[in-house]
């Protein structure tokens, strides 16, 4: 993700998707995303492949070709977003002030 826009009024708050090449290189980038509002600062993806980004409303969920599937809305910016819990199935989302989670009918993926 390109945070730009969090330094300069006219940055970037793209996603940007890249070819991984023989499993060891990357291609050249392109937008995946423009997250609007706010930026895409932190991103999980669960075991279905979907993206569970930040937002400046909340969580964004996106599937691969980058179709937007949902929001999980919350009253300030959010920064970041992790999966948790004993099954991998409750999201926390860092916002401004506070911290929420909320349980889901997926599971993140395994982080190495």
């Amino acid at each position: 993700s390109d945070t730009g826009g969090s330094h300069q009024w006219d940055g970037w708050h793209n996603s940007f998707a890249y070819d991984v090449i023989d499993g060891r290189a990357l291609g050249e980038g392109r937008v995946f995303t423009a997250i609007e509002p706010g930026l895409s600062d932190g991103f999980r993806l669960d075991k279905h492949g979907y993206i569970f980004t930040s937002a400046g409303d909340g969580i964004h969920v996106y599937d691969a070709d980058a179709t937007l599937l949902g929001k999980i809305l919350v009253p300030e910016k959010v920064a970041n977003c992790t999966f948790g819990g004993p099954n991998r199935d409750r999201l926390f989302i860092c916002a401004t002030t506070s911290l929420y989670s909320i349980s889901l009918n997926t599971q993140g993926v395994q982080q190495v």
